[in-house]
């Protein structure tokens, strides 16, 4: 049945060229008239919405009704049991990426340092030069033909996720396997990119996959994971898993809560919390048992110390009023500089895309062409610097002899160093850990920190795009430690702060000018640098960073997720939606089912439309007048005709019916494992029959009346976590529901393109000054 009213689907289906095609998307053709698509990995592709919605129908309360108290403490315990398992597998996983990372780099460091202390120093640069080459042509290759959709930090897509966009592929076995291995391999090999981004989708990936029971493929499946099987519950377990991602990579388990509150989740409550800081507090507990093995000397070339731990405690620090003016201009550079960052690197991706659309071979003579460039520049720079003498009161041995150390020889002769060399010709952690440490005021020279924060700065913007698990945490930081320790040299004497305290929060106001945080950055920083006495100044270079930041553009995370094409709904609502009734966005024609519906009816529906929720409706003689009875959803439909519950009459039928269902029969797949209309067969008898669609619809949907504002629907909408918003007339009519709002009716575009006078508004351009709408293709 078709009335006037709004389609279900995310796009118009009349306008072939949607306004919400990703940005960074060169596809020409017409996207998927029944979804909105997005750039997921490197294929653009249609997506969906999550529902975490409970669905009241009379089947889901006659199962809650059969559940005893055991089958209740099975899920209670099955919450708390899964956040220990995703704290200690993410905890062994973020162990074993640091170890492989430092071994596999150290080993490449400690052999092109051998070879450069015997003089032989284009041997050294061969070596160098095709070990990083051929790490990152494995990372590109396995990121390309593998999973696709690992490739960058995968922070965007979660955090999508979280917000209720469901993208292909993101948490599939094949995504986390290319997310550990690539990593490794792409961090190994001296490009300029961190690992915390991609543990905090190894984070996400785990939690979903174990809140998703396994795998039938694999007969990996349990009983007790049946409860898991709804979108609510894999919203929270992979809530956890994101900020067990990041207490992993910095061994910062409350930064980790902190960063899920305020940059990842879209939801948030007290018994969430509790878990999530359970799953962080299991990480801390793994990391510290394995640190100690690591004291022992078991851990090769990864040494004895703490994972990414930069220790610039020093008792003595002081400071006064008057270092308190620097720090604030050191946060107001840093704000511009971070929304520098963030617009030149959206341009870098846009251009990368334009060239991967030419076919896998592009994306991996991209990836190659960064790291012959990055080789060249590591081991380049470092002979325009000086050698500079050792300093006789060195609290360790100079120069340094093997792969770490804050005074690398390189090429310079015994008793010298090569400063520039000491943070370049490096891993990332070590020449962090060289920035931040204490008492180096003198060990390095203008000219090596300028050219090293040039270097970092720009090369990081290249280095993020190329296909491979890639993030932007670690290069953040060192870029702005070397701002900071920069800023530092420039103020000298004047102030009580050294050096090092300077590159901490240098890499803070990067930090907050970029990604935009501020109360878990904070607490990152501490957990890393264990200096509590920063905290007044790192607060304070956080805000100062984000209100200038913020004033030219959002945050990194965003601005990806905008350029993808990703529908993510904001917390704040745009002006101009006050002025709008939800009226005024709903588009047509709606698709909707009587209570009891022919069989042939639905087939033809869900073959003809990707709608995911069909309004019910009941008449004569079920209803005096048309009434509204609730919302049946697409999957429950499949459902209903894979296990064939016909009857021969329009009659209703029994709670009998119940018998030939589970709850399993209803629980939501894995991504894409759902079950298609397609795979259907059905003969011209059973085509006749009918289905009594009242047990398995949801009664009590939510409903606003058709003159409600779009602001408070929105609220509504983003607050309760809904898919599907009935709209109903004002005045009762022949139709007792006008039509649905979705989540695309909220997207700005959207809104604008179907009332075009506000195109020129005031508020409009305040919204999309620095953001314009998504161009068409």
């Amino acid at each position: 049945m078709s009335v006037n009213g709004n389609s279900n689907a995310f796009l118009n289906a009349e306008d072939p060229e949607s306004i919400t095609a990703p940005l960074i998307s060169g596809q020409r053709s017409a996207p998927n008239s029944t979804s909105q698509v997005a750039l997921v990995g490197a294929n653009v592709c249609p997506i969906e919405s999550l529902d975490y919605e409970i669905l009241e129908n009379e089947f889901f309360k006659q199962d809650w009704r059969s559940r005893g108290k055991m089958q209740v403490f099975q899920y209670i315990f099955m919450k708390w049991f899964l956040c220990f398992l995703v704290g200690l597998i993410v905890g062994l996983i973020g162990f074993c990426n640091n170890l492989a990372v430092e071994n596999i780099a150290g080993i490449k460091f400690v052999i092109t340092s051998n070879m450069m202390l015997k003089s032989r120093f284009l041997l050294a640069f061969i070596v160098f030069f095709f070990s990083n080459l051929a790490l990152t042509l494995f990372a590109s290759m396995i990121t390309s033909f593998v999973a696709p959709v690992a490739a960058g930090s995968g922070i965007p897509e979660v955090k999508a996720y979280l917000n209720g966009v469901d993208a292909p592929g993101i948490f599939s076995i094949r995504t986390l396997f290319v997310k550990i291995v690539g990593s490794v391999s792409a961090v190994s090999s001296s490009l300029l990119i961190g690992k915390a981004g991609p543990m905090v989708h190894t984070g996400a990936c785990v939690a979903s996959l174990l809140s998703q029971g396994g795998s039938k493929k694999y007969g990996l499946t349990w009983k007790w994971f049946r409860y898991f099987k709804n979108d609510r519950d894999r919203r929270d377990l992979v809530t956890c898993g994101s900020a067990a991602g990041i207490a992993a990579s910095f061994r910062s388990p409350v930064g980790g809560v902190l960063f899920a509150f305020e940059e990842m989740a879209s939801w948030w409550r007290s018994a969430l919390l509790w878990r999530a800081f359970f799953t962080t507090a299991v990480i801390a507990i793994v990391l510290r048992a394995l640190i100690d093995v690591c004291l022992s000397g078991k851990c090769g070339l990864f040494g004895t110390g703490g994972l990414i731990m930069f220790d610039v405690y020093s008792a003595s620090v002081s400071y006064h009023i008057a270092d308190v003016p620097p720090v604030l201009l050191l946060g107001f550079v840093g704000g511009i500089l971070g929304s520098l960052y963030n617009s030149l690197l959206t341009k870098v991706l846009r251009i990368y895309n334009l060239i991967n659309e030419r076919g896998v071979i592009y994306k991996i003579l991209i990836a190659c062409t960064i790291s012959i460039f990055t080789s060249c520049l590591l081991f380049g720079l470092p002979w325009l610097a000086s050698c500079r003498p050792c300093p006789a009161d060195a609290a360790e041995a100079c120069p340094t002899i093997g792969r770490s150390g804050n005074f690398k020889k390189f090429q310079c002769p015994p008793g010298h160093y090569n400063d520039l060399a000491s943070l370049i010709f490096n891993t990332n952690d070590d020449a962090i850990r060289n920035l931040f440490s204490k008492n180096t005021d003198s060990e390095f020279h203008f000219a090596s920190i300028i050219i090293f924060f040039v270097t970092c700065f720009f090369l990081s913007i290249f280095s993020y795009g190329v296909v491979a698990p890639a993030g932007l945490f670690v290069p953040v930081i060192v870029t702005g430690a070397s701002y900071g320790r920069f800023v530092g040299m420039l103020v000298g004497s004047h102030s009580n702060l050294n050096h090092g305290l300077y590159a901490v929060l240098g890499a803070a106001s990067l930090l907050g000018g970029t990604m935009r945080m501020t109360v878990s950055l904070c607490v990152i920083i501490l957990e890393l640098t264990n200096n509590l006495l920063l905290l007044p100044l790192i607060m304070v270079v956080l805000l100062v960073s984000k209100t200038t930041a913020d004033a030219f553009n959002g945050n990194i995370y965003d601005l990806i997720m905008k350029a993808k094409g990703l529908p993510y709904l904001e917390a704040h609502v745009e002006p101009y939606m006050r002025q709008l009734t939800v009226a005024d966005v709903v588009t047509g024609p709606l698709q909707l089912f009587y209570g009891i519906e022919k069989v042939g009816n639905i087939v033809h529906v869900l073959r003809t439309t990707g709608h995911n929720g069909f309004p019910v409706i009941d008449e004569l003689p079920l209803s005096e007048s048309p009434v509204l009875f609730g919302i049946v959803l697409r999957a429950h439909l499949i459902e209903l005709l894979k296990k064939k519950a016909f009857v021969s009459t329009p009659v209703p039928t029994s709670t009998d019916s119940f018998k030939r269902f589970s709850s399993e029969d209803f629980a939501k797949r894995g991504s894409g494992n759902g079950d298609k209309i397609e795979d259907i067969k059905l003969n011209e008898e059973e085509l006749e029959m009918f289905i009594d669609l009242h047990p398995f619809t949801n009664a009590s949907p939510y409903t606003v009346v058709e003159t409600m504002s779009l602001a408070k629907a929105l609220i509504l909408f983003r607050e309760v976590g809904l898919r599907h918003l009935l709209v109903i007339p004002k005045i009762s009519t022949r139709s007792p529901v006008v039509g649905i709002l979705t989540r695309h009716d909220f997207m700005p575009e959207h809104i604008l393109s179907l009332n075009p006078m506000l195109v020129n508004s005031r508020w409009k351009r305040l919204r999309f000054r620095l953001a314009p709408p998504a161009k068409l293709f």
